[in-house]
């Protein structure tokens, strides 16, 4: 009988340990298991999360970086274009300057050619009056007043 009172009494003690470790032990351990188990599919869900939103970040990111090489590229080119304009406008400053000094120097010559023109009837019209002076002097003469303006043409 010793055998089965104390199996009895060892299978009461175990169904008592297993009726109190279920009563009072399992459910926090199968709570903080559970609460265990959820912590960690939400940080797995987090973690997923956070890599959809880095991917798409990086789709932002490169987004964004396109837009500002186009931009880049629309400042590049609309200074080109200013910087054409403003030697286009120089070169036409250029030509216009030029043509201003073009138009002074013909200007120059001509005054200059007009006072050549002046100076050459004055030296003209002194050496008439010198070959009229001397034609007046001499006798009146055919060969001598062809001698004179001979004379007269060779001084011109």
């Amino acid at each position: 009988m010793s055998i089965n009172a104390t199996l009895l009494a060892q299978i009461l003690v175990f169904g008592i340990l297993i009726w109190f470790t279920m009563k009072f032990l399992w459910p926090p351990l199968m709570e903080a298991m559970e609460k265990r188990a959820k912590h960690i599919a939400d940080g797995l869900a987090a973690a997923e999360r956070a890599r959809a939103e880095l991917k798409d970040a990086d789709a932002r990111v490169a987004e964004e970086i396109r837009q500002a090489r186009v931009q880049a590229s629309q400042i590049i080119d609309a200074a080109q274009q200013q910087a054409n304009q403003i030697l286009d406008k120089a070169r036409a400053d250029a030509v216009a300057e030029i043509g201003r000094h073009k138009a002074m120097a013909e200007e120059e010559i001509a005054s200059m050619a007009e006072r050549a023109r002046q100076q050459l009837r004055a030296q003209v019209g002194m050496l008439a009056v010198k070959g009229a002076e001397k034609i007046v002097e001499r006798e009146i003469d055919a060969n001598t007043h062809k001698q004179l303006l001979d004379e007269l043409a060779a001084e011109i």
